[in-house]
């Protein structure tokens, strides 16, 4: 079980099983303004983000920008573009048929014209829709380097690679570019980066190009449901699901290319049948046997996201800070060693006052 965290400690002990338990700023600070801004990763780095999180999908020229899918229509106001209604397609992503607008069809010129819109407005504020532009990979990179000299304390980048086998196969492959990326500035040749996926083999192939023990560049592989696949092994017609994953042997084979494991809360903590939390299952133990760090997503501070034990009243839209820290608090107890919220302030909150 990793360390207790004190208050004053700021440092980025990023070493497996390590020291500090860290905050990312899950596509930013999500709760407070729309993700994939550089308002949204500002206001994370403010309120005590250890990492911010960009999702990175391609430009039909090849530049990384960050979205949380390449189909834009429930994150920008691209449908009021009436230059831009001739654009929407429907496609085949991951298997599963998508209409709307992608960003593998506009230039980074043209993905500039469009601005930032809330993707759940059932339960945020829309207040800053319409303000926010598309940052790129080299914006986000710029902007956490200003705000860390800014803040007097290092803020690492998590970069999940989204698609990573669609995007190799309409010709816009992004492994390579991230890295050419990272590697150009000097913030991010020195400072915390881990990169992210859902799928195995390309991050197999960065492991391959950074070698087992680059200074500064981890790796994280996610995990999405037990009965479901990675992508790249369902179109490869591979049998590997995320739940064998999840069992020892699987583990041991991640911490062969991988630095730490990125699963939902609820496979380190599922929800009993009435819907409270209920008891840790072993993927802590069994992840920390193979040396592998966890990294779950995703706290989120309203009441419909959390156990109905932490909730307050019934309206699914309440904003319940006390909820939100009680539960992330009940996971750092199961031994996380670092964790996804869509509020940074409350996660820092529950470090702080454990």
């Amino acid at each position: 079980m990793a360390a207790p965290v004190h208050a004053t400690d700021h440092s980025l002990d990023v070493k497996p099983l390590a020291r500090k338990v860290l905050v990312i700023g899950h596509r930013g600070a999500s709760a407070l303004r729309p993700e994939h801004t550089l308002a949204s990763y500002g206001r994370a780095i403010a309120d005590g983000a250890d990492f911010v999180e960009p999702d990175l999908v391609m430009t039909k020229d090849g530049v990384p920008v960050a979205r949380h899918e390449n189909e834009i229509s429930g994150t920008t106001d691209v449908a009021s573009h009436t230059e831009f209604a001739g654009r929407k397609a429907t496609k085949t992503i991951d298997g599963q048929k998508v209409t709307g607008w992608f960003t593998e069809d506009f230039t980074l010129a043209e993905l500039k014209t469009l601005r930032a819109r809330e993707r759940l407005p059932q339960f945020r504020s829309t207040q800053y829709d319409g303000e926010f532009q598309i940052p790129t990979l080299e914006d986000i990179i710029e902007f956490v380097a200003t705000e860390s000299a800014t803040q007097g304390r290092v803020v690492g980048i998590i970069p999940e690679i989204k698609h990573g086998t669609y995007f190799q196969k309409i010709g816009l492959p992004m492994e390579d570019r991230v890295l050419a990326i990272l590697a150009a500035h000097s913030y991010t040749r020195t400072a915390p980066v881990e990169i992210q996926s859902f799928e195995i083999a390309n991050l197999r192939y960065l492991r391959g190009k950074l070698g087992k023990d680059h200074q500064n560049i981890r790796l994280l592989q996610l995990y999405g449901d037990v009965k479901e696949q990675p992508y790249d092994v369902t179109a490869s017609g591979g049998k590997l699901t995320f739940g064998e994953m999840m069992k020892p042997a699987g583990l041991r084979e991640v911490a062969t290319y991988a630095d730490a494991i990125g699963p939902n809360i609820r496979s380190i903590i599922p929800l009993a049948a009435d819907g409270t939390l209920g008891k840790p299952t072993a993927l802590v133990r069994d992840a920390h046997a193979a040396k592998l760090e966890l990294h779950p997503y995703t706290f989120r501070p309203e009441n419909y996201f959390q156990a109905k034990n932490f909730q307050q009243g019934s309206d699914p839209k309440t904003f319940n800070e006390a909820g939100s820290i009680a539960e992330i608090r009940a996971y750092l107890d199961a031994g996380i060693d670092a964790f996804f919220t869509d509020d940074p302030a409350l996660g820092r909150k529950a470090l702080d006052q454990r």
